[in-house]
């Protein structure tokens, strides 16, 4: 209730109704909408509104695109992780298949060298592996995988492609026994390639060899080559034996002392060449006597003149 001339104060006084403030934005938006859309009035305001707001707008981003960075980036960390994992064990596989490869190389070649060592040769061979070592540590013997099926027999030579590397000892069904060269139970006869000196190879210590019952003052010399004799008739003569490493001519012993090193792979190779028996000739001194003459008839006939 108001005073008869007084006005009441501006905070009482009351604007347009609320349906006509809405009518009207509702219609100058409209308005605006129309202009905007046939003649781009607002065109320059938006650009405006935008270059003020870009500041704020990349600030309100920033967190979202660090996020974005950082998945991105542990993303690539987790690919690359996977990429060396799988190139390590590609390198891996890529190094055992080399390694294997330069095996089979090797062990071709080998086989290849044994083949023509067993063609060169006048007895028949047959290429045998090397299963394993004998089992007495005292020993230099090995398990060959060729045996009495196989037609193999006690006292064969076997060698690999540089020369002799042992012999057969003893015969199993589908194994054999090898004495290997350096045994210290083994010796073979043999010479020096170089003047044709005779003498016995024999094992010495720490799989060595050397030469035994030569005298101080033998033709013997450092670097020469010996070969089997063929004495024994075990061993086909001219298969390379051993060189002679050193020679110790002391006057105070009675036979010089000569060291010896084997020529084939004694303890190294996994593949031998096992030669067939070698066919024994006759000694004169075993052939059939001869049959004398029977003087029986000579004195019936002088009888009967």
């Amino acid at each position: 209730m108001s005073v008869v001339g007084h006005s009441p104060p501006p905070f009482f006084k009351r604007g347009p109704a609320p349906l006509a403030r809405l009518f009207f934005f509702v219609s100058l938006s409209v308005a605006l909408l129309v202009a905007d859309l046939r003649f781009h009035t607002l065109e320059w305001a938006r650009l405006g509104a935008a270059t003020v707001l870009w500041p704020l707008q990349r600030a309100a981003y920033l967190p979202v695109d660090a996020g974005m960075d950082l998945g991105d980036y542990l993303s690539s960390l987790r690919e690359l992780k996977n990429e060396n994992e799988a190139l390590r064990k590609q390198q891996l596989a890529t190094a055992n298949l080399l390694l294997r490869q330069t095996h089979l190389d090797q062990e071709n070649q080998r086989l290849r060298a044994l083949l023509e060592m067993k063609e060169r040769q006048p007895a028949i061979g047959q290429v045998a592996d090397i299963l394993y070592a004998a089992r007495d540590p005292f020993s230099r013997r090995v398990i060959i995988d060729k045996g009495n099926q196989a037609g193999i027999e006690a006292g064969q030579a076997v060698v690999d492609e540089l020369g002799i590397v042992g012999q057969i000892t003893r015969v199993f069904p589908m194994t054999s026994e090898v004495t290997l060269l350096t045994d210290k139970d083994q010796a073979i006869p043999v010479e020096v390639q170089r003047n044709g000196l005779r003498a016995i190879l024999a094992s010495a210590s720490a799989g060595a060899l050397e030469l035994r019952y030569l005298a101080t003052n033998a033709d013997v010399q450092t670097g020469d080559l010996l070969v089997t004799s063929g004495l024994d008739g075990v061993y086909l003569p001219g298969l390379p034996v051993a060189k002679v490493v050193t020679v110790d001519r002391e006057n105070s012993l009675a036979f010089a002392r000569i060291a010896c090193a084997p020529v084939a792979g004694v303890e190294r190779h996994g593949q031998v060449l096992v030669l067939g028996r070698r066919i024994a000739q006759a000694r004169p001194d075993e052939a059939a006597p001869t049959q004398e003459p029977s003087t029986k008839g000579r004195k019936s006939r002088a009888r009967l003149k």
